[in-house]
């Protein structure tokens, strides 16, 4: 199987819900919160939204449609050692479709578009979060700070980590 990669469109919406629930990420009362957030984010010109659609067999799960999504943010001013800029948001995955690469796709893609506009991306995950420290290691990204939080992101139970990643050289 195969998966696209692309930019979301106002209509991938509803898939990029249906893959947030499928992975439990958001609860069925938080979706029309949810889906506005997300339309509101694939409207904004500062930000990119990556869809990852699987293409193949209908029966391998090729008629599912969204499989995937992930998105940046910009912070235009600092927060501590938090600095302004563009931000790695979240990767999230159906449950079927971990462990494919699709992370890596949606990363890759949201590392290329970053890179077209700055000579650093930052990111944010919980310090317990051992997948996504090793698949961000893949770009570069070195711990700067850790803390509660950064910007408006928040870590219940446990500690953030604040990485960067410096832009390649070619």
């Amino acid at each position: 199987m195969t998966f696209v990669i692309r930019p979301a469109r106002p209509v991938d919406a509803p898939g990029i819900l249906a893959a947030d629930l499928d992975a439990g990420r958001t609860a069925p009362a938080d979706a029309a919160r949810f889906a506005a957030s997300i339309g509101a984010a694939v409207a904004d010109p500062a930000r990119l939204v990556v869809v990852a659609e699987a293409q193949g067999d209908a029966n391998a799960g090729g008629g599912v449609g969204v499989v995937g999504w992930a998105k940046t943010h910009h912070w235009d001013y600092d927060d501590g050692p938090a600095l302004a800029g563009h931000y790695l948001g979240g990767v999230t995955v159906r449950p079927d479709f971990r462990r494919l690469g699709v992370a890596a796709e949606l990363t890759g893609a949201r590392m290329a578009w970053i890179w077209e506009r700055a000579d650093r991306a930052w990111f944010v995950v919980n310090a317990q979060n051992a997948a996504s420290l090793a698949l961000h290691r893949k770009w570069g990204f070195l711990e700067v700070a850790r803390g509660p939080g950064f910007h408006t992101v928040t870590f219940d139970g446990g500690e953030g980590v604040l990485l960067q990643a410096a832009r390649p050289l070619s």
